[in-house]
Formats: structure tokens, sequence, C-alpha cells
């Protein structure tokens, strides 16, 4: 079986977990700080903290900018659910949006008319791992007035050029920016997220809301040679990382150049056995981007059926996805005012498929996925 995604642990970070274990601090502590330190430094941040996973990261962003009942939260449908959820966790309402058919990301052109007196943020997400236009979006926030978060799940790695100098995702660029390191990311600690911030006061909150509000982190009360009563100062969550997990990410973080030019490489050689392929529609980067290459999301002609071919290649051993899906499309959002068009979305969901692309991915098993690819494209099938 060639599977869709393959992380790439070994005994570097088996060793660290290990270490974690016997210490007698598994919970947060030391390895998460030093996670936190050594993630804002590789980003350029002057702040970040860890957290349970992307999605609490998501709504801690929002809860920390005071979104609530009666507000709008612009995004994308094409996203994993997780995006809309945070949300709706609290309170407010997402305004979907179409995106850019050439980046799979939200298209910056459409975003000025989705703007109402109840916007206040903007989540804008790094689709798959390619970076959303921040330059044309940032913009429009600036020119209006409204927070922008980046939901950078997949972009760990990623750059963006601005004003001329190419940065990393996570700077941040907007106010806030969102990681996962889910087990399909580029770097993993099996769950786990981080919020990036420039901005004290917000990093201030988020340290606050992950540990239930309480106003003593565990570290401090531990390591004090006195007695000390926390308060609870707002109702807050339990979305803190484990010092197991942190010690894991922190040997990922030292591999995530090698993993980044891995996967360009394997994203390259891909565009080298497809390009010539007609009618398969290949992933492109913007000049302005370099991508970590988290997902290869190819575009099927028409006439092929997307889960006929999915099923031929499984049945050959090689594991795929469909096209990211449409959040406005599922229960908990079917019935919802949905004000502007999403055709772009519906159509990259229907008409697109994800390869599969790791670090450690061999070049004989892209050939495999190629010669498959070209044998569903000589079927002609509806």
């Amino acid at each position: 079986m060639i599977p869709i995604a393959a992380p790439l642990l070994a005994e570097e970070e088996a060793d660290a977990a290990r270490e974690v274990v016997l210490s007698g601090w598994v919970s947060q502590g030391p390895q998460v700080a030093a996670f936190e330190r050594e993630f804002a430094a590789l980003v350029g941040a002057p702040h970040a903290c860890a957290v349970a996973n992307c999605t609490a990261a998501l709504q801690l962003a929002l809860a920390a900018l005071d979104i609530g009942a009666g507000d709008e939260v612009i995004t994308v449908s094409h996203s994993f659910i997780a995006t809309a959820n945070a949300i709706r966790y609290q309170g407010a309402t997402p305004v979907f949006v179409d995106i850019d058919p050439e980046t799979y990301n939200l298209d910056c052109a459409r975003l000025a008319e989705a703007i109402t007196g109840h916007t206040r943020a903007i989540i804008a997400v790094h689709q798959m791992g390619m970076p959303c236009d921040m330059a044309a979006l940032m913009a429009v926030a600036r020119h209006h007035g409204i927070a922008v978060i980046e939901d950078a799940a997949c972009a760990a790695g990623s750059q963006i050029r601005m004003s001329g100098e190419w940065e990393p995702i996570g700077k941040p660029h907007g106010h806030i920016a969102c990681f996962s390191f889910h087990p399909r990311k580029v770097i993993t600690t099996g769950e786990g997220g981080m919020l990036t911030t420039a901005d004290p006061e917000l990093d201030r909150r988020f340290r606050l809301l992950r540990q239930h509000g309480m106003s003593i982190p565990d570290t401090v009360r531990h390591g004090s040679s006195r007695v000390i009563f926390e308060d609870y100062l707002v109702v807050g969550y339990n979305y803190r990382m484990t010092d197991i997990q942190a010690a894991v990410g922190r040997k990922q973080l030292e591999r995530l150049p090698e993993l980044v030019a891995r996967r360009r490489a394997v994203a390259a050689k891909y565009a080298e056995l497809l390009g010539s392929f007609a009618g398969l529609r290949l992933p492109a980067e913007s000049e302005w981007a370099r991508s970590n290459w988290q997902s290869y999301c190819v575009g099927l002609p028409d006439r092929l059926d997307q889960r006929t071919v999915m099923q031929n290649l499984l049945n050959k051993g090689i594991a795929t996805r469909r096209g990211i899906m449409c959040s406005h499309r599922e229960p908990p959002y079917a019935n919802a005012n949905h004000r502007h068009s999403l055709r772009q979305s519906e159509a990259a969901q229907a008409r697109s498929i994800l390869l599969p692309i790791y670090a450690q991915m061999k070049e004989e098993d892209q050939l495999c996925v190629a010669n498959a690819i070209r044998a569903e494209l000589a079927h002609g099938y509806n």
C-alpha cells in the first residue's frame, strides 16, 4: 500500500518522549515552554502558545478577539470543517466566500462584497500548505478595520514573499496564526496545535484561556517556595498540550527544513511525471508563494468520475483522498443562508483528488502513482 501520508518519526522522537515519561512531569510544563520558544524563533513570531490541537487554537483566537454571538467571520467553505466549527463554538456566524481555482485559497477579489457591519474577522486558510494571498487580503482587512486569523493548520514550513522578502507562514502576517500537528501534517506531535502572534496581550489571553482561566500556571505554583492559591479569572478551557507531545514536537522542529525540502522534491517529481498528461490539472505555486506541499492536489477532467478513479487506485494499493471538503454541504451548515456563490469550491471538491505525498516517498512509488493515473485518463469513462 502507498499511503496518502506517512509521518517521519524515529528513535530521536521516541527517546525524547521516553525521557519525559521518566521525568515525572508529563503534563504542560518545561517541554511545552521550550517548544513554544523554538517554534516562535523558527517562524519569526514574538509569541507562540501551544495547545491541544488546531481546532482549539482557532477557537482561542476568536475568543481572545472577543468574537461571539451576532458577529460574522468571513472564511472559506472549502476547508476542513474545524474552520467553520470554531466560529460556531463562539456563537458567531461563518460567512463563506468562494476560492480561487488556481490556488484553492480564498479569492481575495470576492472579499469586499462579503463584508458587512457585523463582520469582525477573516479566517484565511493556507489550504494544503499553499499560502493565501496575504498581501491582497491584508489590504482589504486594514481598509475595513477587520482582524485576520490565519488558519495555517497545514502550513508549517511554507513561505510567502511580503514586501520583497521571503518570510515563514506564522510570522504572523495577520493578527494570529494557528497551526496543527496532526499526523497528516508536515510535522506532528500526534495531536497538538500552536498560536503565534505579535500582540503580547493576545498571547496572555491564549495562555489564560487554555488552562481553565487559571491565574497562576502549574509551573509557577509547583516551583514556588511559598504556598500560592490560584484564582479562576474567566471561563476557560482545558486546551493544554502535554510535555510528551512537546518533546516529540521539538525533535520534529529540527527536521522541518529537511522535511520541507524533501516534500518539495517529491512535488517537483510529480510535476515532471504528470505534466504531460492531457486533461489533468496540476497544482502550481504563485510567484510569491513557496508551499511545504502538505498535500498534492490534482484536478480531474470532467469525463472521469472522482469516486471511480479513487477506487481504482485503491484497488492497486494507492491511497488517495477526495478534494477538500465544503463545509456548507454538510448537515450543520446546509440550511444556513449562504449569500455568495461557492461554485468554484464545489467544483474543487468534486473534481480533484489528493495524491500520496510524504518526505520519505520513493521515486518508484511516485512512478506507480503516475502510471495508475495515466491508466485512468486512458479509460475516458463518465
